[in-house]
């Protein structure tokens, strides 16, 4: 197989219009599909249209994350509900958590939620997330944590104030009970933290598993190598562009 061009890094500045929004959205439910990511139809990754009011693109209610299209990705208003003609449901009560972090917090344009094995069971630990490699030292001071306080529903409005409250301006936040989120400027830079975040809970369930005395680095190793990831508005750009390719060559009717 012949090699593909070299990867172009991204212009910061551009502001990519629906449809690509629409692609790069398909590709990361298909790639959360691919990677054992999914909750059956349940969860949702969400990103922001550009242009006046609060528009976001979302899945349709009831397809699997490998079934998702880009044509076939909803668009919503602020609470979830349809604002394009659609055959298939949407689940407002899903979108709360996105709807929350999307119309609090300008930069959070795309926003992807997890119910993973490895996540949840990490969202059940009262120690958090361990600094135990040099994956999860990236994530020291850049993952808030949110308390459980029972199914996201859209008539708790305060409980809205407070996941935005306690994300602050992190990229990743762990929902005790309940899962991941991360946001990005970008898809690609959403798909990034939550990449690496999943990795993270199954590094530490793995070596929890092994029953033997955790070696945790000094806090300044910590520090150093954390510091040693870069952060901006490209964040994650060479292995998204890796992934894309893999998708069309795969499943190449994710762009349909």
């Amino acid at each position: 197989m012949p090699l593909p061009p070299p990867p172009v890094r991204p212009d910061p500045d551009h502001i990519p219009d629906e449809r690509e929004l629409r692609e790069d959205l398909a590709a990361a439910y298909r790639l959360i599909a691919l990677y054992g990511m999914t909750d059956l139809v349940f969860t949702h990754l969400s990103v922001r249209i550009p242009g006046e009011g609060h528009r976001f693109l979302v899945n349709p209610y009831g397809l699997l994350f490998e079934e998702i299209t880009a044509s076939s990705l909803v668009v919503v208003d602020a609470e979830g509900e349809p604002a394009q003609k659609t055959d298939w449901p949407v689940n407002p009560a899903g979108f709360v958590i996105h709807s929350a972090v999307h119309r609090g917090r300008e930069s959070a344009q795309c926003v992807m939620h997890t119910h993973t094995l490895a996540g949840m069971a990490v969202a059940a630990q009262a120690g958090g997330l361990l600094p135990l490699n040099q994956i999860s030292m990236e994530f020291d001071g850049r993952v808030a944590f949110h308390d459980y306080e029972g199914v996201a529903a859209d008539d708790n409005l305060s409980e809205r104030e407070r996941l935005v409250r306690d994300l602050g301006d992190k990229p990743c936040m762990v929902l005790r009970h309940h899962g991941l989120m991360t946001v990005g400027a970008t898809v690609r830079e959403a798909f990034y933290w939550m990449w690496y975040l999943e990795q993270t809970c199954r590094i530490q369930l793995a070596a929890q598993a092994s029953g033997v005395e955790l070696a945790l680095p000094s806090a300044e190793t910590v520090a150093r190598t954390r510091a040693q990831f870069s952060i901006g508005p490209t964040k994650g750009w060479l292995p998204w562009q890796a992934l894309k390719r893999k998708l069309d060559r795969e499943q190449p009717d994710y762009k349909d």
